[in-house]
C-alpha cells in the first residue's frame, strides 16, 4: 500500500509527487503521458528562461525518479474508489491503495465525479485552499479546479499545495518544505534550525 496515489503525471501531478517522496511519503503516479505540456513551450516558468514542453516533463521526471517515486508510465487508471481506511485505484492488470489520492487529470474530471466531488458552478472540481475536495483526503489539482485559467506553474504550485497539506496531515503539524544548506547552521549560527 502507498501513502499517496496521483493520477496525472504533468506539472501538478509530478510537483505533489516530488515533495510527497521526497519527504518520506512512498508515493505512485499513473501517467498516461497526454499531458498538454507537449505542446508548450515554457517562458514564463519561474527560473527557466527558455524550455520545449517535452524537455521540462523529461527533467521533472528525472527529479521525481531520484526520490523513488513510482511511476507507472502510459499507465491509465480505469476506475477510483473510497476503502474503508483510503482509496482504490485500478487499472488495466492491477489494483493498488493509498491513504490519499490526488486528482491531476488535467480537464479531465470524470474520476473526481465517479468519487462523488463536489463541482462548482463554473463545473470545475471545488476545492479549499489546499486542494482537498469535499471527500476527505482525495485531492484535486490544476486544470480540473479552474475554468480556463490553465497554465504549468500555476498547476505545479497547486500538486505543492495538496502535497504539504498531505504532509501535514502525517506529521501532525504545520509541515513546511524549506531546505537548507547542509552548513546553514555554521554560515547563519542559531537563526536557522536545521532539523
Amino acid at each position: 500500500m502507498a501513502d499517496v496515489l496521483v493520477i496525472g503525471g504533468g506539472p501538478a501531478g509530478l510537483s505533489t509527487a516530488l515533495f510527497t517522496a521526497k519527504n518520506g511519503l512512498e508515493t505512485t503516479v499513473f501517467d498516461t503521458d497526454e499531458t498538454w505540456m507537449h505542446k508548450a513551450h515554457l517562458f514564463n516558468y519561474p527560473g527557466i528562461g527558455s524550455i520545449d514542453g517535452t524537455n521540462y516533463m523529461t527533467t521533472l521526471r528525472d527529479q521525481v525518479d531520484d526520490f523513488d517515486v513510482t511511476r507507472h508510465q502510459d499507465t491509465k487508471v480505469t476506475s477510483l474508489s473510497p476503502t474503508d481506511d483510503g482509496f482504490r485505484v485500478a487499472t488495466r492488470d492491477t489494483e493498488y491503495t493509498a491513504d490519499y489520492v490526488v486528482l491531476a487529470t488535467g480537464a479531465n474530471r470524470d474520476l473526481a465525479d465517479g468519487l462523488g466531488c463536489s463541482f462548482t458552478d463554473e463545473d470545475v472540481v471545488d476545492v479549499d485552499v489546499t486542494m482537498e475536495t469535499s471527500v476527505e483526503d482525495a485531492y484535486a489539482t490544476g486544470a480540473m479546479v479552474r475554468a480556463e485559467e490553465w497554465q504549468a506553474v500555476i498547476s505545479a504550485g497547486d500538486g505543492a499545495a495538496a502535497a504539504l497539506n498531505i504532509l501535514t496531515k502525517e506529521k501532525g503539524e504545520h509541515f513546511h518544505d524549506f531546505d537548507v544548506p547542509a552548513d546553514a547552521e555554521e554560515l547563519f549560527g542559531s537563526l536557522v534550525d536545521t532539523e
